[in-house]
């Protein structure tokens, strides 16, 4: 006798007393898997029997059954569960969870319970107790399904409980042994012409795909277009033969109520439906309901990374079987209002949509198809006049096709100012920035953010940051190269060029480092540019690494329009109103005045009032027989560190006032409208920016390095000598062709190699002495460069969100979290 179970289900035994209960689990369950009212006695009361302690144990009982069923785990309730009372408030927990509730009964006659209480020492209650058990267990067999198991077996004798066998069933739902790939359609809606367009430009041919793929619809394949047959036969054709999977739409539900013959309001596009269905045969209008009744809401895929939805679903349903997850799948969660359209306002779900899964989903039509935390609305409004579109998974490949007509006007307009739910795409709320966050992104995967990291973040933004409507990158910190191995140097770029070749790199570009301050400059054409693309009068914005201003109103301006007048070819050549540069700024005194007086000028100050007088003082001794000699040399020594030291940072001071004597070094165009430019190699970059000419302007010199060729790589060293002992700062090695992947993804876009004298200002006057060195080449650089990568694939998705023209809510996540993982405790040295 075999007795089904659901996965993922809530599997209530209920019997007499002596029925079997406990060895029928044991039997078939995993001992993790049951929960024993008796056993849950013995936890609160250290007796089984004592049924005094009942209410306290089955609140215990639930708890923890209720913990299993959140992490969608089979759970077995080992009681007698002969009352109708005890059996409603499993019933509910299983709905409050959205799993299935499976009774599996035990009635067995009241002489076989009753022997086996007689045998345990135990079991000290008269037959009248198991009598009275078994006729409340006889009266509940009839209703046990009103009450809501969705299935219940029953087995009556000890022979049929002896020869039970369990198997335990996939939900329907369940499709995670589908691999793909997968080609996931949006909303067809009638539109059989554009889904016979769309397939082809997918490969599909007669609706086979030659290289094995699978078609995954997101429902709503009928009503409002012109052919809902059409679309009708070609899916179920390619559903049949294996060759799609095919989710419910609200529109198929309704179609399958009205071809029922229930009553239902024929509008949105139905009465279309149902006129052109009347023009088919009555064995086609048949097979159609039974295939729109027969859909599933929503579908699990490869190994539970992927999901999809007609309307989108929160992680914590994916999986999972009830009215509650088919009503979210079908219709998204609403706020029971409608908006100016007498449509119903949705809640954004995707906005806080924090699950691995990738979601994809149609239902609520929108100009674009955008990701929003791994979830993406594929509804484009074919029948509106707008696009049908398709994700090819996993390659997360955007393919569409062009409505060919509006062939039904929306209730709404598509309108790319009015995302998902109904948010305004320039505001910002706190929610985006506070507590635990988790972004997508492109190159990287999901990026987490801790609450703390988010707190340490929000401060910084609050008190120090530009206007946060101006903030629309913030670049990634940069990792310096590995230790060097050599005696007398920290780093030197053969560890640099080492590296990027056992990452697959081949070519690189080596950029003098400038000693002056990361800048980010958002320049616009004009102020009409900035007002309508970024909500906020003004040229522009330049601010440091972390979102500050960098000088006062007046003095930005003014900088921004000597930016703006050597830029006015490129806005004409790029097509833009506006760009986005990465620069450095100098001189580093520019922005760093105060820490130079307050930290490197006091140290070298005080040094240079103690240290002559003490060399004086121990010469004198010396002279006078006094053995100083090993104090004397360390002095020295530190007197001569101490001379480097000052000779290093003042070499990148120079006096300014206002912005006289401050030159700009850009050498990155990140971004301009309608595009990111990581694509494109830096030596494109560099001859663009090149042509930005005045005094206010500096080049950058570069050397190209092939890292297969020993001469090159010769070249590379000498030339960063050179750059050092004339009083460099050191350069940045990059791969030549910008964003580069390796086997574990994008390589660290760029490494820095100091000079020698200059790491001075960084560890210190003494740190050359070799007793420092020895201590400083165990510094660990692991988590910069981790931070460097997750930082630099924020940026790039905050880049190309920008670039797409996405609301500044979407900007600003990315934005937020590169700023909230600068508050890591990470060495500022490195």
């Amino acid at each position: 006798m075999k007795l089904t179970v659901p996965d993922m289900s809530l599997v209530v035994l209920v019997g007499a007393s002596g029925s079997g209960k406990s060895t029928f689990a044991r039997t078939h369950f995993a001992p993790t898997q049951v929960l024993s009212s008796d056993f849950f006695r013995g936890l609160v009361a250290d007796d089984e029997n004592d049924q005094s302690a009942s209410a306290d144990a089955f609140d215990a009982l639930h708890y923890i059954a209720a913990k299993r069923l959140a992490a969608g785990r089979t759970t077995v309730i080992d009681a007698t569960n002969v009352q109708r009372a005890s059996r409603a408030s499993l019933v509910k927990l299983a709905k409050e969870h959205d799993v299935l509730p499976t009774a599996i009964v035990l009635d067995l006659p009241v002489a076989v319970c009753a022997a086996r209480n007689a045998s345990r020492a135990d079991r000290d209650f008269g037959d009248h107790v198991i009598r009275r058990q078994r006729g409340e267990l006889q009266r509940s067999l009839k209703s046990l399904e009103r009450e809501g198991f969705r299935r219940v077996h029953v087995l009556r004798s000890e022979a049929e409980v002896a020869e039970a066998e369990l198997v335990v069933e996939p939900l329907r739902n369940d499709k995670r042994a589908l691999t793909g790939p997968f080609d996931v359609i949006g909303d067809v809606h009638g539109c059989a012409a554009e889904l016979e367009e769309l397939l082809a430009e997918l490969g599909y041919v007669d609706g086979v795909h030659p290289a094995g793929r699978t078609a995954v619809f997101v429902g709503d394949l009928v009503d409002r277009g012109p052919d809902t047959p059409a679309v009708l036969r070609r899916v179920m054709g390619m559903a049949e033969t294996g060759n799609a999977l095919v989710v419910c739409g609200n529109h198929e539900q309704k179609l399958a109520r009205a071809l029922h013959g229930r009553k239902v309001n024929a509008a949105h596009g139905l009465a279309e439906s149902l006129a052109q269905l009347a023009a088919e045969t009555e064995e086609f209008r048949r097979k159609a309901h039974e295939f729109c009744d027969g859909l599933i809401a929503h579908y699990v895929l490869d190994g539970g990374k992927l999901v999809v939805a007609h309307a989108g679903l929160p992680e914590r349903y994916h999986g999972r079987a009830s009215g509650r997850v088919r009503s979210m799948a079908l219709y998204g969660d609403t706020t029971g209002e409608t908006d100016e359209y007498g449509l119903p306002v949705r809640l954004p779900w995707a906005h806080d949509y924090r699950g691995s899964a990738m979601v994809l989903y149609g239902h609520t039509p929108t100009l674009e198809p955008e990701w929003v935390n791994n979830t993406m609305c594929l509804d484009t409004g074919v029948v509106f006049g707008g696009k049908l579109t398709a994700l090819r998974y996993p390659e997360r490949e955007v393919v569409s096709v062009k409505a060919h007509r509006v062939w039904y006007e929306p209730s709404r307009p598509l309108d790319a100012s009015r995302p998902l739910g109904g948010r305004e795409p320039a505001v910002l709320e706190l929610t985006d920035v506070t507590g635990k966050r988790i972004v997508q992104t492109a190159h990287h995967g999901r990026v987490g953010v801790s609450a703390e990291q988010s707190a340490a973040a929000l401060e910084v933004m609050s008190r120090f940051a530009v206007d946060p409507r101006w903030l629309t990158y913030l670049p990634p910190t940069m990792a310096p190269c590995s230790t060097s191995s050599r005696p007398d140097y920290l780093e030197r770029p053969e560890e640099a060029f080492a590296e990027y070749r056992a990452a697959g790199v081949q070519s690189v570009l080596c950029e003098e480092k400038h000693m002056g301050s990361r800048a980010v400059v958002l320049v616009c054409r004009d102020d009409d540019v900035a007002y309508h693309r970024f909500g906020i009068r003004g040229g522009g914005a330049v601010y440091t690494r972390t979102g500050r201003p960098f000088f006062p109103a007046a003095q930005n301006a003014s900088l921004l329009a000597d930016v703006r007048a050597a830029a006015a070819r490129l806005f004409d050549e790029l097509g833009s109103g506006w760009l986005l540069l990465d620069a450095e700024l100098l001189p580093w005194s520019a922005k760093a005045d105060s820490l130079i007086s307050s930290q490197y000028a006091s140290v070298g100050a005080a040094a240079e009032a103690v240290l002559p007088a003490t060399v004086s003082a121990l010469t004198t001794a010396a002279a006078r027989g006094v053995d100083v000699s090993d104090l004397l040399a360390r002095t020295a020594t530190r007197q001569s560190t101490v001379d480097s030291y000052r000779t290093a940072y003042r070499r990148y001071c120079w006096p300014t006032h206002g912005l006289d004597g401050v030159r700009l070094a850009p050498y990155q165009l990140l971004a301009s409208e309608g595009k990111a430019y990581h694509d494109r190699p830096h030596a494109w970059h560099l001859s663009l920016l090149d042509r930005l000419a005045g005094p206010r302007f500096q080049r950058t010199r570069t050397l190209e390095v092939d890292l297969l060729d020993d001469a090159s790589v010769a070249r590379g060293v000498s030339w960063w000598e050179e750059l050092t002992a004339a009083g460099g700062e050191g350069m940045v090695v990059k791969p030549a062709a910008n964003l580069t992947r390796g086997t574990h993804g994008p390589v660290q876009p760029g490494v820095k190699v100091r000079g020698r004298e200059y790491l001075r200002i960084i560890y210190g006057p003494d740190y050359t002495l070799p007793e420092n060195l020895e201590r400083l080449r165990k510094r660990g650089l692991n988590r910069k460069r981790t931070l460097a990568s997750r930082e630099y694939a924020l940026g790039l998705e905050a880049l190309e969100r920008v670039a797409r023209g996405e609301p500044l809510w979407r900007v600003h996540e990315c934005v937020f979290a590169v700023l909230a993982l600068e508050s890591d405790p990470v060495d500022p040295r490195l």
